[in-house]
């Protein structure tokens, strides 16, 4: 069972602004499989063709939970994604975003976030170009650093 949380009714608790929703489970999904089955069955295809999209564009990326949802880690975090009640947040840090600006103006977006509605196909293409630019990114900042020390 899921429950969502306005912000609003957090105020009391020390959580950035960015903590607009926080997921509450009767468990922690132990992994991506017990994640996705905790919404509807269409909600759960949408959130496997993420997952299938992200796997493809990273075969190198281990899948995780973090922060209660879906990660993915190669030389750090690539993106996460996360099933929602309209829509599939997919959060791809700062540069994620900032790179692909005109790509998603079709689409609700924040800082590090876009909102993908649950009642429009997900740009497949879009999601693996996001993925495969944060492999290249975390590559590159992970060979700097070697090369700093």
């Amino acid at each position: 069972m899921i429950f969502w949380i306005s912000s609003s009714l957090l105020s009391n608790q020390r959580l950035t602004p960015t903590h607009k929703y926080v997921m509450i489970t009767s468990q922690n999904p132990a992994n991506v499989n017990e994640y996705i089955a905790l919404f509807a069955p269409e909600t759960q295809l949408l959130l496997e063709q993420v997952r299938s999209v992200i796997k493809q564009s990273a075969p190198e990326a281990e899948e995780v939970i973090s922060y209660g949802m879906p990660a993915y880690k190669l030389k750090g975090i690539l993106v996460y994604f996360a099933g929602y009640k309209n829509h599939i947040g997919f959060y791809p840090t700062g540069k994620g975003i900032e790179s692909f600006k005109k790509e998603i103006s079709g689409y609700k977006s924040g800082k590090g976030s876009i909102q993908f509605p649950l009642d429009k196909p997900l740009p497949l293409d879009l999601i693996a170009d996001i993925v495969r630019f944060r492999v290249i990114e975390n590559k590159e900042k992970a060979e700097a650093r070697l090369k700093k020390k």
